[in-house]
């Protein structure tokens, strides 16, 4: 999949739960990772966080909801257990995509579900930890990006090979310069 991600949390104050998110965010490529509201400290974080994903890629702290700001044509997603919030197996993903998932105990604030374009949910019968659910988000992100070819349907049998990556011809700005192309 072309783009980015970023994903990030919400009012959060455990800092183990935070530095793991980090660690798996770094270890999927995540362009960037945030906090919204949190009591987090990259010292307390460090103990889950090995690899310093902070320290690694962009890590941008902000006060409060109204402050967030994001690269333009980000879209932000919302990771919540909603009922009207759409299926995580079903949801394509945005090219450029910051996901944002709740604090524990509770769940993303009125202001952050209103700033979010989607709310998708992971299909549990409860909740599982913030770290587990950034996982999830971001290995289902992976998947969905064609990378890989279709699963086999029997176990044993081989995956079929991913799609190769088609490229479309040549554009040009002037019939001048296409032509010059057809000419050799």
């Amino acid at each position: 999949m072309r783009g980015y991600f970023g994903i990030g949390v919400e009012g959060v104050s455990k800092a183990l739960n935070v530095g793991s998110l980090f660690r798996t965010a770094h270890a999927f490529g995540a362009s960037f990772v945030f906090t919204v509201a949190a009591d987090y400290s990259r010292g307390g974080g460090f103990r889950a966080d090995t690899s310093d994903a902070p320290g690694q890629v962009p890590f941008y702290s902000f006060p409060d909801v109204a402050s967030m700001l994001l690269p333009e044509g980000c879209r932000l997603v919302g990771v919540e257990l909603l009922d009207d919030a759409v299926a995580l197996p079903v949801f394509p993903h945005p090219p450029t995509a910051a996901y944002v998932l709740g604090r524990e105990r509770g769940a993303l604030t009125p202001a952050m579900l209103e700033r979010c374009d989607h709310v998708v949910r992971i299909p549990t019968r409860f909740c599982v930890n913030l770290a587990v659910a950034g996982a999830i988000v971001m290995y289902d992100r992976l998947l969905s990006g064609g990378r890989f070819g279709q699963r086999p349907l029997m176990t044993g049998a081989e995956a079929a090979a991913p799609e190769a990556h088609r490229h479309g011809g040549p554009r040009f700005r002037s019939a001048e310069r296409m032509e010059r192309y057809r000419e050799g």
